[in-house]
């Protein structure tokens, strides 16, 4: 599957699953059930992977998560705001 193909799918997974729940529920029910929906999508992914910071050639572990990570490329950080579901996206 090529990137604007992926990254299609992941937005129409995060807009199905905003369509169903609708706002102001915590980040943690929209990662469950975006998480879900890519699993009906047959799209692989992880959860809460750990992303290292490389300074100066030298790899910290900062203890920084990505909320997913879609078929191994693509970033998705979800965020909770009030009235709607935000994502982000970031090809690796």
């Amino acid at each position: 599957m090529r990137d604007n193909e992926l990254t299609h799918e992941i937005i129409g997974a995060a807009i199905e699953v905003h369509r169903t729940l609708g706002p102001g529920l915590l980040e943690s029910v929209y990662e469950e059930c975006t998480a879900r929906e890519l699993t009906l999508r047959r799209l692989s992914f992880e959860r809460q992977k750990p992303l290292p910071i490389v300074y100066k050639d030298v790899k910290l572990e900062c203890g920084y998560r990505v909320d997913l990570l879609v078929e191994g490329r693509v970033i998705v950080e979800l965020k909770s705001a009030g009235r709607s579901l935000l994502f982000t996206r970031r090809s690796c």
